[in-house]
């Protein structure tokens, strides 16, 4: 593999995703950090907005404008949806883009549209971008221009049920998708539902049948089942800082069986890093399993219903479900180890 250094701009660097890909890229040895925007805080020093991240020094935020590009490699777009096409648009041709909104996901920009109520600027983009599931998507990141990183929920939605889908061993139909996350997935922006005394000590669903998560998913399983996909998806808001747990309910397609999926999910992910498979019979995962990692626990269970299967998956949102995946993406991108910079993976506990 590589060992050549690379230059990296973080744009939108003062929100939580843009946090944590500065935490990660901080120990990564082969990516410098050259740049990183927050244009309503430009001009203030990086750590006096977050000073856990002492080693970057007296690094000032600046705007977009401010950046030079001439040598950076790559940049990787820490922006609200709608906000970062906006800015990428704008970004030299030989800088390759890792974007974490939702500006790319869509390969169709009509659905894009529709979900995320504004059109979008360039759907040629879009339609060819790398859906950067990492553990789905190897074979197409070494030649990315752009590559769109799957919002929280469907990364571990996906990662549980795309091997079950691809193997033909469940329905399309009746696919249920209990999820929750910590409020830090809501981002850092002032927002009432996120008030300590508005999300402690409570928990509240959100986005009722109408997430905008849900299409996405969609996408990616109506891709494997080369048929259309409708699931029902409900997100939670839990009183805690990080982690994600998503629990779904599936019927198995005829003859088939639990240890069949279990099998399934166990072979696809046997030599994967950053995703473990429990025995079945064991405990479910626990959101404190995965804590500030890029880590995913799947868990299978037989449902008391015939028929039917229960399957758990845990991340910790920040990483695994944004920073922790796009820097999966970076490396392979550029030719570097896959798990370069995510050498953590034993969980914070308590």
């Amino acid at each position: 593999m590589g060992s050549k250094q690379i230059n990296a701009c973080v744009l939108g660097a003062s929100g939580y995703t843009g946090a944590e890909m500065l935490r990660l890229l901080a120990s990564h040895p082969f990516i410098n950090v050259t740049a990183a925007t927050a244009n309503a805080l430009a001009g203030r020093k990086l750590t006096d907005v977050y000073p856990h991240l002492s080693s970057y020094g007296d690094m000032e935020l600046t705007t977009v404008e401010d950046v030079d590009w001439s040598d950076v490699q790559v940049a990787v777009s820490c922006l609200p949806h709608g906000t970062s096409q906006d800015v990428v648009e704008g970004l030299p041709d030989h800088v390759r883009v890792v974007d974490l909104s939702a500006d790319y996901r869509f390969r169709d920009a009509s659905v894009y549209s529709e979900v995320y109520a504004r059109s979008h600027l360039t759907p040629e983009r879009t339609a060819s971008a790398v859906y950067g599931l990492t553990e789905f998507a190897r074979p197409y990141l070494a030649d990315a221009k752009t590559v769109a990183c799957p919002g929280c929920y469907p990364t571990a939605t996906l990662l549980c049920l795309l091997p079950l889908s691809e193997a033909g061993l469940i329905e399309k139909r009746g696919l249920i998708i209990d999820a929750k996350s910590g409020v830090s997935g809501a981002g850092r922006s002032l927002k009432e539902g996120n008030l300590f005394c508005e999300a402690a000590e409570g928990l509240h669903p959100y986005g009722v049948g109408t997430h905008r998560h849900a299409p996405e998913i969609e996408q990616e399983l109506t891709a494997r089942f080369a048929e259309p996909v409708r699931v029902t998806f409900t997100p939670h808001l839990v009183p805690m800082t990080r982690g994600e747990l998503v629990t779904i309910y599936a019927d198995l397609a005829d003859g088939q069986t639990v240890e069949n999926a279990h099998a399934a999910l166990n072979a696809r992910y046997a030599d994967e890093a950053f995703v473990n498979v429990r025995p079945l019979g064991s405990l479910p995962p626990d959101t404190r399993h995965v804590r500030g990692t890029n880590r995913c626990e799947i868990s299978v269970h037989a449902d008391r219903v015939d028929g039917r299967i229960i399957v758990i998956g845990v991340i910790d949102n920040l990483t695994k479900g944004s920073a922790g995946q796009a820097l999966q993406n970076i490396n392979l991108m550029f030719g570097f180890e896959e798990g370069e910079g995510l050498s953590i993976l034993q969980p914070l506990f308590p």
